[in-house]
């Protein structure tokens, strides 16, 4: 996905308060630009979104429906 579609995806599903989202919006322009970054300059960068990664924590635990899109199935069999 482009930077612009993660852009309105994150507009569309009101995601701009999902740091995850705005993580791989980061990432995607990280990448998008890296041909004209020196290897070092993105190396850098890259090791930053990584620590913001890791900042987050576990973030997802009992949110896992929601972030992973995951159903329950155990309720969906009844």
């Amino acid at each position: 996905m482009h930077s612009d579609e993660w852009a309105q995806y994150i507009e569309a599903t009101e995601g701009i308060s999902k740091p995850w989202l705005l993580l791989q919006w980061r990432l995607q322009k990280l990448q998008e630009r890296s041909d004209r970054m020196a290897p070092e300059d993105y190396a850098t960068a890259i090791a930053e979104l990584h620590q913001e990664l890791m900042a987050l924590g576990e973030w997802w635990v009992g949110r896992e429906a929601e972030v992973f899109g995951l159903r329950n199935d155990a309720n969906d069999s009844r």
